[in-house]
């Protein structure tokens, strides 16, 4: 095990912790809640900083114009491939702000915990990659590769449009070794995750006055017979590293008032992939029971299955440099890290479909992720900056 008090990268990790809290606090205090604030005052501030440093950021924008992400590149004066460091720079909601103990953009530090939205995800992990990324700007002639800083502004909504702009843009790079995570909590790394496939079901009937003599199909109780179909089918079991598949049927939308017979309802379907139990099974199984229900309901036009979102399950091996590298620096830090393969998914099953490497997870202590009273172990923010530090120089040694 390191001694804590004198491996190189934890010094230097402390010798930043001032500014490192400084930036984390400022862009606390700057409210970028995901599909409600605005984010210019953030992203100028942060590009702000970056360029002081040396670090030339860049905005990028989507299709409207929108900013949704900036980014940064240290290059080395080696060859070899491109690591992203990637955090969100949007957060949660609020909730109910009387119900913080400080408030929400504050940015109060408290009894050794630093509070606020975004404190723990991901605004800390945002200030430790800034300054490593500062760091590293003075050591690249030594470097092998291209690390990147990758600001998402659109991944609390779903959407992940920065990380979408960037690695499948006009411009996008085609030798990203991996992507590092900064999701906090210094228990696990994610190395892999169960897939999603979901779709929206549209379930026909026919219309017709509820009192009338004669009944027509009715749409929410074709909906039902769907639904009761689908979590009656038996899923297959845990293997590999992954927990077992999961069907969960979300959301349901028909009818309106009481005197009509709703020709119309919708369905959402939530599917979790593994690697026994693909996307293509997953949509080979609604679309079976879908067929079924509209066979037994005749007169009915047929299920419309849209699919909204398909991401493969993935799971890195272990032996790959980047699962490798920080796991073996969290070792170096005497820091005891499962790896373990996420039941919910993340952006990195869609870096998976790209053919991308993805770890997250690893960051620093936290309480509250999403919830009121959102913070950040203070003394633990060191410890994840020297672990990425380490891991870093690892892959571009």
């Amino acid at each position: 095990m390191a001694d804590l008090r004198t491996s190189p990268a934890l010094l230097r990790a402390r010798a930043d912790l001032d500014s490192v809290l400084e930036l984390t606090r400022d862009l606390v205090r700057i409210p970028t809640r995901g599909g409600i604030d605005p984010y210019d005052d953030a992203v100028d501030h942060l590009g702000r900083w970056m360029a002081e440093k040396g670090l030339k950021p860049t905005v990028l924008r989507d299709d409207t114009g929108s900013a949704v992400a900036l980014t940064a590149s240290v290059r080395g004066e080696r060859p070899g491939p491109t690591w992203v460091l990637d955090a969100c720079l949007d957060t949660a909601p609020f909730g109910d702000e009387a119900a913080w103990t400080h408030p929400p953009t504050g940015g109060d530090v408290h009894e050794g915990w630093l509070w606020g939205r975004g404190a723990a995800d991901s605004k800390s992990a945002v200030a430790v990659f800034c300054h490593l990324a500062a760091r590293l700007r003075h050591e690249a002639a030594y470097l092998r590769g291209d690390l990147v800083l990758l600001f998402d502004l659109d991944e609390h909504t779903g959407g992940f449009g920065g990380a979408e702009r960037y690695f499948e843009g006009p411009d996008a790079p085609t030798d990203v070794g991996g992507v590092m995570i900064g999701y906090p909590g210094m228990d696990k790394l994610v190395v892999g995750g169960r897939g999603v496939y979901r779709v929206r079901l549209r379930v026909h009937g026919r219309s017709s006055h509820s009192g009338g003599r004669r009944s027509t199909p009715n749409a929410i109780g074709k909906a039902a017979a769907i639904v009761r179909a689908l979590e009656e089918k038996p899923l297959p079991g845990p293997a590999e590293g992954f927990g077992p598949g999961k069907l969960t049927v979300t959301a349901i939308e028909g009818g309106t008032g009481f005197s009509a017979v709703p020709d119309l309802c919708a369905v959402n379907v939530d599917v979790r992939t593994t690697a026994r139990f693909t996307g293509e099974e997953a949509a080979d199984l609604v679309a079976a029971v879908v067929a079924e229900v509209d066979a037994a309901w005749p007169g009915t036009p047929p299920t419309l299955v849209e699919e909204r979102t398909r991401w493969p399950a993935y799971a890195l091996p272990e032996r790959s440099p980047l699962r490798s590298a920080l796991l073996g620096a969290a070792a170096e830090q005497g820091i005891d890290v499962v790896a373990e393969i996420a039941g919910p998914s993340n952006i990195g099953n869609h870096l998976a479909e790209l053919g991308i490497p993805a770890t997250a997870g690893f960051g620093a202590v936290y309480e509250g992720l999403h919830a009121t009273d959102e913070r950040v172990l203070v003394e633990t923010i060191p410890i994840a900056q020297a672990v990425y530090d380490r891991a870093v120089r690892t892959l571009m040694g």
